[in-house]
C-alpha cells in the first residue's frame, strides 16, 4: 500500500465538470480490485466512493472533504471512524452499519450499503460505511478519479499549498487595493 497523503483533497473545478460520471466509474473500479470488464463478467456491483451531483447549475463530484476535525469520527459510536496521519479512515471491522456518519457529514460524503452478495438470511444490511480514501486502499499515488477526469476538472490538492496559494492571492488583491487607494488620494 502507497503512503497516504497527508493534508490533501480532490479539488473539483466547477466550471470544468462536464457531469459525464468517468471519476465515479474510475473510483468503482479501482476499489473492485479487477477490472471493469472483469467485474462485469464476474456480474459483481460496482460501487464509486464519490457522487457527481447537478446543483445550482453545475455538475461537480462529492467526495470526502478528509476534515481536519471531522464530525463522522466524533459521532462514530463504534470508532470505525477515525482520523490518523491527516486522513478520514474507516476501520471496517468496527462497523456495525449504523449510519451516524452518514447523517452527520456535512458533504454527504459518506454511504452505508452492503458489499458482496445478499444473504436473504441475513437480519440486517450488512452495510459497511464507504467513502473516499484517495485511493490509498488501492496502491495508487493518484486517486483514480482524478487521472480519468477528461477535463482535468479535478486535482489532487496538498491543503498547505492550497493554503498559501490563497494568501499569495489575498495579498495581491491587498496590494491592489492599496495602489488604488493611493491612485484616487492623488486625484483628491
Amino acid at each position: 500500500m502507497k503512503r497516504q497523503r497527508e493534508n490533501a483533497i480532490v479539488f473539483a473545478d466547477p466550471e470544468r465538470c462536464l457531469g459525464c460520471h468517468g471519476c465515479e466509474m474510475a473510483c468503482a473500479v479501482a476499489h473492485s480490485g479487477t477490472g471493469l470488464h472483469q467485474a462485469a463478467l464476474a456480474g459483481l456491483t460496482l460501487r464509486p466512493r464519490n457522487r457527481v451531483v447537478a446543483a445550482g447549475g453545475v455538475m461537480m463530484p462529492v467526495q470526502c472533504r478528509q476534515c481536519e476535525d471531522a464530525p463522522c469520527a466524533a459521532a462514530c459510536p463504534t470508532g470505525a471512524m477515525l482520523q490518523e496521519s491527516g486522513q478520514v479512515g474507516v476501520r471496517e471491522k468496527n462497523c456495525v452499519g449504523c449510519k451516524v456518519c452518514v447523517m452527520v457529514c456535512p458533504f454527504g460524503a459518506i454511504s452505508v450499503k452492503r458489499e458482496g452478495a445478499d444473504h436473504d438470511n441475513c437480519r440486517t444490511n450488512g452495510g459497511i460505511a464507504r467513502k473516499c480514501d484517495l485511493c490509498a486502499s488501492t496502491g495508487r499515488d493518484i486517486p483514480a478519479c482524478v487521472e480519468a477526469c477528461p477535463t482535468k476538472a479535478l486535482t489532487l490538492v496538498d491543503l498547505e499549498e492550497y493554503r498559501q496559494t490563497l494568501i499569495e492571492a489575498r495579498a495581491a488583491e491587498l496590494a491592489q487595493s492599496l495602489q488604488h487607494l493611493k491612485s484616487r488620494k492623488a486625484r483628491i
